[in-house]
Order: structure tokens, then C-alpha cells, then sequence
């Protein structure tokens, strides 16, 4: 059972998020492409980062919970749209994969430029110096912002979706949520944060077997691993807030400074 949230669009996003009211300062940001089961196409990605920049600019949030609308959180890289050539740039040809991989995407040199001088920010936002890409950003921008992130997952998490999971810092699932590092699939490598993340959650000789084989897993199986948080019998949704309504009450400072000491120091064993 999901609870009614009041929601408005955001319009930098161009309808692919959706950002719900929570209360308490929490935000549902909800990945909104549910026809394609929200995978990533460049209007996805872009949607995403502006979404992350304008959230990490709010002094008011407290929280934010990342979901997905319909029947799955993201079945990552929408391979068929990316390769289709675009038109950009004054009507050079150009391929959308060349904006998702140039360096800096411009959305991270963003933050470091106006929070260089936060002492209290400066470990948040230094760790990648300005130096990633929109493919990358859009996973680990989340770790930027100074408030607790919690991914809720259902139905299918598969490659980047899952890598923007792994941005977050707790992840909340239902037990038959199928999972994978599926980019070997597309003869791909899962360069979008995980080789920070994933380190930070498994052994790695667990990493290698799930990148290697890119085999499904189910929410179950991935709580036994580490890379879920929670497995969740009923709705992962409502124990997101529940356990974020719990954080909303402690100290907004204590709860930052906590997560740049563990973001800069964690290495799982």
C-alpha cells in the first residue's frame, strides 16, 4: 500500500522525475520514464543531475528517498535510444554517447565551485574533483548532498539502475526485486561510480562474479551480500519513511558530518 503523497512536477526535469512532499523536509524523488520501465535515455540522465543540483542547494531538505514510478526502479541504459545520433551544438553532428562520457559534466565542477569554501561540505564534494561524467554523476551526485539518500527498489534493478542505488546511502528492497550488474551484457563495464561504491559493500571477489556473469539476483540474495540495505516483506516504500521520518529527528549536523567521516574513510573488508 503506497502512501498519497502531494507532488508537483519539477520543470527543469522535463517530466522524467517526479519530487513528492513528503513533510519533515523529506523529498521522493521518483524516476519517471514507467513506459520503458525508467531507463536511462539522455533526457533521463540530464533529469537526474538537475535534479540531484537543485536538491543539494536546498538547506531546508532533511532526507530524500529515490524511487522508481511503475513496475521497476530503473532497467538501466536505454542502449537503443543512446546510440541514436542527435543534432547539438549549433547543428554539429554529435552522438549522445560523447555528452554522457566528456569530462567534467559540469554538473559536479557546479558544486565544488560553490561549496569550496564550506568546511563542513568539503569533504562531500572533493572526492571526485570535478572530474566525472554525466554517466557517473548521475550515481554518484547523490553522495554529495549532505542529507541521507535511501533507494527504494521493486521489480528490476539492472546496471546503471542499480549503480544509481549504489549512490545512495541505504537501500531498501522487497525480496523479489531482480538485480544485476548487467553491463557486460552490452559489452559495457559498470564505470558509473560502482568501482567506489561496490567497494565500499562487498568483497571483491563478490564484485567481480556479479560483473563478470552480469547473473540476476534477487533482493534476498542481495541483502546477503551486502549491496541491500533492507529486504522489506511488504512495501520497501513505507519502511523508507518510517526510518527516514527517524533521521528527519536527529541532529542535521551530526547526521552530515557522519556521512563525509564513513564516505572518506570506508573501505568494506
Amino acid at each position: 500500500r503506497r502512501r498519497h503523497m502531494s507532488s508537483h512536477n519539477n520543470s527543469a526535469s522535463k517530466n522524467r522525475i517526479l519530487i513528492h512532499d513528503i513533510g519533515k523536509g523529506i523529498k521522493n524523488v521518483q524516476l519517471n520514464r514507467p513506459d520503458k520501465l525508467n531507463s536511462l535515455d539522455m533526457q533521463m540522465f540530464e533529469s537526474i543531475a538537475e535534479t540531484a543540483m537543485k536538491l543539494k542547494d536546498d538547506d531546508n531538505i532533511r532526507g530524500i528517498i529515490l524511487s522508481g514510478n511503475g513496475k521497476a526502479f530503473c532497467t538501466g541504459l536505454d542502449v537503443k535510444s543512446i546510440a541514436n545520433p542527435s543534432k547539438e551544438h549549433g547543428g554539429l553532428p554529435t552522438t549522445k554517447m560523447n555528452r554522457l562520457l566528456e569530462r567534467p559534466s559540469g554538473y559536479y565542477k557546479d558544486i565544488i565551485q560553490n561549496r569550496e569554501n564550506d568546511e563542513d561540505c568539503r569533504g562531500l564534494v572533493n572526492e571526485k574533483k570535478a572530474i566525472g561524467n554525466l554517466a557517473q554523476d548521475v550515481a554518484y551526485l547523490w553522495r554529495s548532498i549532505p542529507v541521507p539518500v535511501i533507494a527504494v527498489l521493486h521489480g528490476m534493478c539492472f546496471g546503471g539502475g542499480l549503480q544509481i542505488a549504489l549512490g545512495a546511502d541505504l537501500r531498501f528492497a522487497t525480496k523479489d526485486c531482480r538485480i544485476s550488474i548487467m553491463e557486460s551484457k552490452w559489452g559495457l563495464i559498470p564505470d558509473m561510480s560502482a568501482s567506489i561504491t561496490l567497494r565500499e559493500l562487498v568483497r571483491i571477489d563478490v564484485a567481480k562474479e556479479l560483473t563478470f556473469t552480469g547473473r540476476i539476483i534477487s533482493g534476498t540474495e542481495a541483502a546477503s551480500l551486502g549491496l541491500v540495505t533492507r529486504c522489506i516483506d511488504e512495501d520497501p516504500m513505507e519502511e523508507a519513511i518510517k526510518v527516514m521520518n527517524e533521521i528527519a529527528d536527529r541532529s542535521p549536523d551530526a547526521i552530515a558530518a557522519a556521512k563525509h567521516l564513513y564516505q572518506s574513510t570506508w573501505v568494506s573488508d
